[in-house]
């Protein structure tokens, strides 16, 4: 269940209406739900019980503080890929102990930071990536954890070119035929522990069926190691988990794991989980006004004040997000479904940015009610990959964020300001 909702033709995040905090803390703004957070979370982390699976939340889907420290209190794990992203985790309370760091291009600041925090594993993905591990934990005198990221060479063909990273020709993991001696080589090590094999094939994965292959491929890596007296221990599955940007359209966790669990009883592993998208998005809006409408020949041009700077997903990935006022006209019925709903007197617009780039369109051909400034616009499923990707391009100073629970909502980062925008320059 998401909770954002109509109310008398007003949009209602959990109990606050969303225009109440856009009159507040002016726009554009991000807007994201307690109760919405806590319920994918927990759905995650239901869902995989059985196994005693640790679940690490993507911090990169949504990084801001609070939030991490929402779900720390709740027990997740993080699944970091920077110093900074660890530094976040670390400052609001998460157990280094469940903490995972993987990507291709960890530094030596970075690696020693984590060594010395004493996190759970390292994600390696390459040979040379792991020397240097076991180089910079032979200097500091600490036990390092890793598992060895496999490329199992399986994808979902409706993900995106640019968010598929199960192939061969990625620049992620080890392929799967260069495994084996991989571990032959790193059991040797005194100085790094390699006892877990972790996958992750892209995001999203809009079905179980690229898990359950890449899952079969590693238990099958995994028997072959055992029986050379190599242990495995871990699995780590990654993230990737679709979420519904279209009603109906992505399966649950619950969905996921009906597949995944029958593979993995019985095996002895240690199972671990890196899911973002899935918690996060479905849990913010991004909220927008409109400065002006235009015709520009055939086409109908609405401008608001987010912009690609705001929410880059649609310019970069070619992604939809469902756009809708947030009041609605007297009488008005909100849509019972995204993105086929047709309004009583819709006009067919796109919804466009300020930014100086033709790219620069959060919504492309929408029906809509007739616009006018000022009217107030709510971009949904935003809260993964939305804020943390924002920028300060074309000098536009990034949005306030703001966390709502109940019937109450507090700002958790303020809008930058035009002297944020120069403050490092100094």
């Amino acid at each position: 269940m998401d909770h954002f909702d109509y109310r008398n033709g007003r949009l209602y995040c959990e109990d606050v209406p969303l225009a109440d905090i856009a009159e507040k803390v002016g726009t554009p703004v991000y807007v994201y739900s307690t109760a919405t957070l806590l319920h994918h979370y927990r759905g995650v982390a239901s869902a995989f019980a059985e196994l005693d699976a640790t679940v690490c939340y993507s911090v990169k889907s949504l990084g801001n503080l609070h939030i991490l420290k929402l779900l720390a209190d709740e027990g997740a794990g993080f699944d970091v890929v920077s110093g900074g992203e660890l530094s976040r985790v670390l400052a609001a309370g998460g157990d280094p102990k469940k903490i995972v760091f993987a990507g291709v291009g960890k530094t030596d600041r970075e690696i020693r930071e984590a060594l010395q925090a004493g996190i759970g594993w390292f994600n390696v993905e390459s040979e040379m990536e792991f020397d240097n591990l076991a180089r910079l934990a032979g200097e500091l005198g600490v036990q390092a954890r890793a598992s060895l990221r496999v490329n199992p060479d399986v994808f979902d063909p409706r993900t995106h070119a640019y968010t598929t990273t199960g192939r061969k020709e990625t620049k992620f993991g080890v392929d799967i035929d260069r495994a084996g001696a991989f571990f032959t080589r790193a059991a040797e090590n005194p100085d790094v522990t390699l006892d877990g094999i972790h996958l992750h094939i892209g995001s999203p994965i809009y079905s179980a069926g690229p898990y359950v292959d890449a899952i079969s491929k590693a238990l099958g890596l995994i028997d072959e190691l055992r029986r050379r007296g190599i242990e495995v221990k871990v699995l780590n599955i990654g993230g990737g988990f679709a979420a519904d940007y279209e009603e109906g359209k992505s399966p649950s966790a619950a969905d996921y794991a009906r597949d995944i669990l029958p593979l993995l009883k019985g095996k002895g592993l240690q199972l671990l989980l890196e899911p973002g998208r899935q918690i996060a998005c479905n849990a913010g809006v991004l909220l927008t006004k409109v400065l002006y409408t235009k015709q520009g020949g055939e086409k109908k041009f609405v401008i608001v004040d987010a912009a690609m700077t705001d929410l880059i997903r649609p310019a970069l990935y070619e992604a939809k997000h469902f756009i809708y006022p947030a009041r609605l006209a007297d009488g008005a019925a909100p849509p019972v479904r995204r993105f086929d709903y047709t309004p009583e007197g819709g006009e067919v617009v796109d919804i466009v940015g300020g930014v100086c780039e033709t790219s620069d369109v959060l919504g492309a051909g929408r029906c809509l009610p007739p616009l006018g400034r000022d009217d107030l616009l709510a971009v949904f499923s935003a809260g993964a990959y939305g804020f943390v990707m924002a920028s300060q391009y074309n000098a536009r100073p990034r949005p306030a964020e703001v966390l709502v629970e109940g019937e109450s909502f507090r700002v958790i980062r303020r809008r930058e300001t035009y002297e944020d925008l120069f403050a490092a320059e100094k």
